[in-house]
C-alpha cells in the first residue's frame, strides 16, 4: 500500500535522542507512513540505534552519507527517495506528538486538495521541558484555504518575519516534486530559502493549526551552533541571494500579485541591512568577513535587489545604495557603517 505520510528524518550525532525520536513515529496509531532516514557520519552510535529500527519494522528505510554540517542533504535524497502522498521533515532530535499522524490526517481529509497544510509546533529548551511555547504562523480562526500569494502576504503581516520551520509544513509530495521544491546543499537554516517560495508556489494552502511537531533547543544542534555565527557566516548570503532571483523570476509573470512584492520588499532588504549593517554587528564582526560575505550574495551584480527595492520607501532605497557603496567603493565602506549607525538609531525596529 503507498504510505500516506513519507517521514523524512535527518540524524548525525544524535544518539541521546534518536530512539525518543523513532519510537515517537513508532507508536503513532495510524499505521500508514514511511520513515526515510538520512544518516550523516556521525561520532556516535547514531547510525547503529537507527539500524535497530529498519531491521524491526520495514516501513524505516535507511541511508547514510558523508557528513555536511546541515539536513539540506538527508532531505533532499529523502525526498527523492519517498513515495507517500505528503511529506514530512522531521529531525533526528525532536519528536512527533501523541496521535499526531492520525490527527494531522483526519483535518487533512476534509480539504484534500492542498498542496501544503501549515501547522503548530511546541518548542521546548531539554534543560527545562516544563519551558515550551507553540508556534503557529496563521491567525488560528484562518481555516479556509489560501492561495501561495495570499498565504504570503499574510505570514508577512501577522509576523513580519521570513523565518519559519520547515517542519511546521505537511507538503504534497507532488507539488514538491514539479516545482523541483529543494534546500541547498550544505546550507544551514535552510528554511529561511526554502519555505518562502514553497509558500508562493502553492496552488492552494490550508492552515491546520494542529500541534504536532516537538522541536528540541538543545547545546550542540546545527540551529543552536548557528546562532553563534548566523549574522556573517556565508549562508545568509547564499539565502539572500537565492530569494533575490527566485523574486525576480516570478515576477515577470503577469499576474504576480504587487503585493507579495511589498511584503519582500519590507522583509528581506530589511533583513540584509541588519545582518551586515546593524552596530551590534559592526562592531564584532570584521569589515573584511562582512564585505566577503555581501560579495558573495551580490556575486551575480545588483539586478535583483535593484528590481526589489525600485518601490520600496525612500529610507530603504537609501539604505540600499549605501550597501552597493559598501560593496563597490572602498573609500565609502566607513561612510556607510556611519549611515546605517544613524539609521539604525532612527527606526522603530528592534535587535
Amino acid at each position: 500500500m503507498k504510505p500516506f505520510f513519507s517521514l523524512i528524518v535527518a540524524c548525525c550525532d544524535v544518539e541521546p535522542y534518536v530512539r525518543e525520536c523513532l519510537d515517537s513515529v513508532l507508536s503513532q496509531p495510524f499505521a500508514n507512513w514511511e520513515a526515510i532516514i538520512g544518516v550523516e557520519t556521525s561520532k556516535d552510535g547514531t547510525e547503529e540505534i537507527v539500524r535497530e529500527y529498519v531491521a524491526k519494522d520495514a516501513r524505516f528505510k535507511m541511508f547514510t552519507a558523508q557528513r555536511s554540517g546541515s539536513c539540506s542533504a538527508s532531505r533532499n535524497t529523502g525526498l527523492d527517495r519517498a513515495s507517500g502522498d505528503f511529506v514530512i521533515f522531521l529531525d533526528g532530535d525532536d519528536t512527533l506528538a501523541a496521535n499526531a499522524l492520525g490527527r494531522l490526517c483526519a483535518k487533512m481529509e476534509k480539504c484534500p486538495d492542498a498542496d501544503i497544510y501549515p501547522c503548530a509546533l511546541i518548542e521546548s529548551r531539554t534543560e527545562n521541558e516544563s519551558e515550551r511555547r507553540m508556534l503557529d504562523n496563521f491567525a488560528t480562526d484562518l481555516t479556509e484555504g489560501l492561495t501561495g500569494p495570499e498565504a504570503t502576504i499574510h505570514i508577512y503581516r501577522k509576523s513580519k518575519s521570513p523565518d519559519w520551520f520547515m517542519q511546521m509544513l505537511v507538503c504534497r509530495r507532488e507539488f514538491l516534486a514539479s516545482h523541483q521544491l529543494k534546500c541547498i546543499h550544505g546550507l544551514r537554516r535552510q528554511d529561511w530559502e526554502f519555505t518562502p517560495r514553497a509558500l508562493y508556489l502553492a496552488r492552494k494552502i490550508v492552515p491546520l493549526h494542529e500541534p504536532f511537531y516537538l522541536y528540541r533547543i538543545r547545546p550542540g544542534a546545527v540551529s543552536t551552533t548557528a546562532n553563534e555565527t548566523w549574522r556573517y557566516n556565508k549562508d545568509f548570503a547564499i539565502i539572500f541571494r537565492s530569494l533575490l532571483g527566485f523574486y525576480a523570476s516570478v515576477s515577470k509573470a503577469p499576474d504576480f500579485d504587487d503585493r507579495v512584492a511589498c511584503c519582500w520588499m519590507a522583509a528581506w532588504p530589511t533583513q540584509i541591512f541588519l545582518k551586515w549593517f546593524h552596530p551590534a554587528i559592526v562592531r564584532g564582526v570584521s569589515r573584511p568577513n562582512r564585505l566577503e560575505t555581501l560579495q558573495l550574495l551580490f556575486v551575480d551584480g545588483f539586478g535583483d535587489f535593484n528590481k526589489l527595492i525600485r518601490g520600496a520607501s525612500l529610507k530603504r532605497r537609501m539604505a540600499g545604495w549605501w550597501i552597493r557603496a559598501f560593496v563597490k567603493r572602498p573609500c565609502l565602506r566607513k561612510a556607510a557603517e556611519l549611515f546605517f549607525a544613524a539609521y539604525f538609531a532612527l527606526s522603530s525596529k528592534k535587535w
